[in-house]
């Protein structure tokens, strides 16, 4: 790996990293954190090392991932919640906390608070009340039109009673024709006999 921010020239030498020197690096970074974990007090150490980017903090292995991780989990689930908002966060992290107002912090839930909160009705966004609303509204509408309680139904049944009557006059007046067609052509038909 070249050192340095800049590359250089083109064409210029460059210089490589030992290997043995590297480690040598990590391990001394390591000690050092061990030591600040072991010595919480000393902050001008530490506030120094945070501003100052860790040579190699990105290419750590997955093992050492995993043992932080780990340890952190096992920090948050020891500590109470209370300890954590009154306790002062150094560098960074305080920053972070304060400017970030979209950041969820972990609560622990107990289990009667699960059960209230799966037994309480969901919350529905206004699009979703307004369809349920809006599916009561016309099964009421129809219910009511059915009972013939609308304006609208009873428009319909008014119109439906006139067709009704319309109907029944045409039937009347059918029947009275095919009765005096009868009559004529029995008449007829007697006026031949004779």
């Amino acid at each position: 790996m070249a050192r340095g921010r800049s590359r250089g020239h083109k064409g210029g030498r460059k210089q490589f990293s030992n290997p043995d020197q590297i480690k040598e690096d990590l391990a001394k970074q390591e000690e050092k954190r061990l030591w600040r974990e072991a010595h919480p007090d000393s902050e001008s150490e530490s506030e120094s090392e945070e501003e100052r980017p860790v040579r190699g903090a990105g290419r750590r292995g997955k093992g050492a991932a995993k043992e932080e991780s780990s340890s952190s989990a096992e920090e948050e689930s020891s500590s109470s919640e209370e300890e954590d908002e009154n306790a002062k966060k150094k560098g960074v992290a305080g920053m972070i906390e304060i400017e970030n107002p979209n950041r969820v912090k972990k609560t622990m839930k107990k289990v009667s608070q699960l059960d209230n909160e799966v037994a309480a009705k969901p919350q529905l966004s206004r699009r979703e009340r307004e369809e349920i609303d809006k599916a009561k509204a016309k099964a009421h509408y129809q219910k009511q039109h059915a009972a013939g309680k609308t304006d609208e139904a009873r428009a319909d049944l008014a119109r439906l009673a006139i067709i009704r009557k319309q109907r029944e006059d045409a039937a009347a007046k059918r029947t009275a024709d095919q009765a005096e067609k009868d009559a004529a052509a029995k008449a007829k038909a007697d006026a031949k006999k004779k």
